[in-house]
């Protein structure tokens, strides 16, 4: 991890406030972990301080006595011609499986989950996740990715790239049911998450989660399994993620072997009495909306990787409308193939106007919110996802000097339909700068990529092996 800062200002940044708001020529100061101040550039400052060299990059004043509240010295960030946002949420996501970037291509998710994924899953080794996941975060962190919510197997592996990265993360180890399965108790799932668990309370930082996971009705097994692990996330206190009505199939499938939908059969174990992230929900009918509003469900939007499997596009707009809290995630590199929350953002926005012949639909303050704050919120935590004093130092910094984007007459229009993540030259979180104009200060990238490429080799060998 990069040594923690005393004290770090950006200075005259423009910036989006809670609601989406431009705030024009502001000073964000950042003592520890927190934003302390949010101001008019120049407030409370020296106007005749010395210009300076800084470990942030450019020449700036050093800030005087911002509100009273800082001492030199500070580190200071010439914000001039950039935007800050917060950072993005990515609340769904498999992030081990960027090692399976590109492979099984063309296939329906069942097919593509039971003759590739699921066989090359089982020659990973905790070692193989640790460096998978240090893949993923790296893409995440420099497409301004601050925190992420990740359902998978092996996750020792997983938390160790979540500590040493910096990152933030709700993980949990999904759970499936199989024949003579005895129940949660007795699974590798329940292993993982009591490791989870552990692993959270000894991180003082906040930034690790432990939740628990149900991976989807498709492997999942009779009441009896839903209300075990209801029980245990009602007595350890955890949030769940889950798979529900991704494809029109299983959704289907499930009614004809349940009587019910995949949500109103887990709704009837008990499962969402917990605070809960539903992924895709593609298929949702109006009896799971109810469920959804009634329960407080979550739902993790993920079009790219439905449209890319053809699972279909979720009816977002409709779900928004409901008052149901939406946010947005990637789903894993082996079905999307990127973690890019910017490109999801935009697509969101573009079927969502397409299908309902609105074009003022998911605009972008709507979309900041998916993002930022709806994310934050569905992980549990309060103090994050907005720019306001008080609130965690997670921020993320968009270059506006670029030809694709000017000339520039609403930034978060900018941001939404003209930038990509090459736009991204900042990632901070927790008041740590992670990723800066295209380095990173807790990643060795170079060893991840050399560990990655020996890995997809030596499981590509043992599964020709095989065949």
């Amino acid at each position: 991890m990069p040594p923690e800062s005393t004290s770090f200002l950006f200075r005259n940044i423009a910036l989006a406030g809670p609601s989406g708001e431009l705030l024009e020529n502001r000073d964000i100061l950042i003592e520890k972990d927190r934003i302390v101040s949010i101001g008019l550039s120049g407030e409370r400052t020296n106007a005749a301080a010395p210009r300076a060299a800084n470990p942030a990059g450019g020449t700036e004043k050093p800030p005087a006595d911002l509100a009273g509240q800082v001492k030199l010295p500070a580190q200071v960030y010439d914000g001039g011609g950039k935007l800050a946002l917060p950072g993005f949420y990515n609340l769904h996501c498999h992030v081990p499986m960027t090692l399976l970037r590109g492979y099984g291509e063309g296939l329906p998710l069942k097919t593509w989950l039971f003759e590739r994924v699921f066989p090359f899953e089982a020659l990973l080794t905790e070692e193989d996740c640790y460096w998978g996941s240090l893949l993923g975060i790296a893409e995440m962190l420099a497409g301004g990715t601050v925190s992420f919510s990740d359902m998978y197997l092996l996750t020792p592996g997983i938390a160790r790239a979540v500590r040493e990265s910096g990152i933030k993360a709700n993980l949990s180890h999904g759970y499936s049911t199989a024949p003579g399965s005895k129940g949660f108790a007795d699974s590798r799932a329940y292993e993982g998450t009591r490791f989870l668990i552990e692993a959270a309370r000894e991180d003082k930082s906040g930034r690790l989660v432990a939740d628990a996971a149900v991976h989807a009705e498709y492997t999942f097994g009779d009441e009896r399994f839903g209300r075990e692990i209801a029980e245990f996330c009602r007595e350890e206190d955890l949030r769940l993620q889950i798979h529900l009505s991704e494809t029109r199939e299983e959704h289907e499938a499930c009614k004809a072997k349940r009587g019910r939908t995949p949500t109103a059969f887990f709704d009837s174990c008990g499962l969402f009495q917990t605070p809960t992230i539903a992924a895709h929900g593609v298929w949702l009918e109006e009896g799971d909306l109810d469920i959804f509003a009634e329960r407080g469900i979550s739902l993790a939007h993920c079009p790219v990787s439905n449209l890319k499997l053809a699972s279909g596009i979720a009816p977002i707009q409709k779900i928004v409308d409901r008052g149901i809290r939406v946010c947005l995630g990637t789903d894993g590199a082996a079905s999307n193939n990127n973690l890019n929350l910017l490109k999801e953002a935009n697509l969101a926005s573009l079927l969502q106007k397409g299908l309902t012949g609105d074009p003022l639909v998911l605009g972008p303050a709507r979309l900041l919110e998916l993002a930022c704050r709806n994310g934050a919120l569905a992980q549990g935590r309060a103090d994050c996802g907005s720019l306001e004093a008080g609130m965690k130092a997670d921020i993320i910094v968009f270059d506006l000097e670029a030809a694709h984007l000017r000339p520039v007459y609403d930034p978060l229009v900018s941001v939404f339909h003209a930038a990509d993540r090459g736009d991204i030259v900042l990632t901070m979180v927790d008041g740590r700068v992670l990723y800066k104009n295209g380095e990173f200060t807790s990643i060795d990238i170079a060893q991840v990529l050399a560990e990655t490429d020996r890995i997809r080799g030596e499981k590509l060998h043992r599964l020709e092996g095989k065949r």
